[in-house]
């Protein structure tokens, strides 16, 4: 078919696969969708700690190590009921859909299995950004990997990801 024919009034829009090359999804955009997705997850979480008096424990420093636990798994859940159904389909959160980009294999450009974009790329950076002191310290080297010249954090690295424009 040629490209006047693909183009002509009446005929589907030709329909780009996924594992098509992309470019990679920029340093900002990406940067903006953690934030968006970031907000969320504080609009959702913060009244439930309130709400629990876990916040305020916290604060203190006198919430229990088993109340911690609870609430980072609960958070885990409510990630993935937030961001499962999109990351498992489309490769990308609330947050990358509005900025534009999605997480691709790095060799391919497909989309992940779910359970290896979960399994490789959410679940071990949220098991170290538990571990108090180095856990932030881990996160942040994490996502200054960012400054290099494939733009891949960390978690990209592990998983074998990379974020391109959607």
């Amino acid at each position: 078919m040629s490209a006047l024919e693909e183009l002509s009034p009446g005929s589907p829009a030709p329909v780009e696969s996924v594992a098509s090359p992309r470019p990679l999804a920029s340093r900002l955009a990406r940067l903006g969708a953690a934030i968006i997705d970031a907000i969320l997850a504080m609009a959702i979480a913060f009244p439930i700690m309130y709400a629990t008096g876990y916040l305020q424990r916290a604060m203190q420093q006198a919430a229990s190590l088993g109340e911690m636990v609870g609430h980072g798994v609960g958070g885990m859940v409510i990630f993935l009921l937030l961001h499962g159904y999109f990351l498992a389909t489309r490769g990308q959160t609330i947050g990358k859909m509005a900025a534009g980009v999605r997480i691709v294999d790095y060799h391919t450009g497909q989309l992940l299995p779910f359970g290896k974009l979960v399994g490789l790329r959410v679940i071990p950076v949220w098991l170290v950004s538990a571990i108090p002191f180095a856990g932030g310290c881990l996160a942040l080297v994490d996502t200054l990997f960012i400054f290099g010249n494939e733009r891949r954090c960390v978690h990209d690295l592990i998983a074998g990801t990379k974020v391109v424009e959607a």
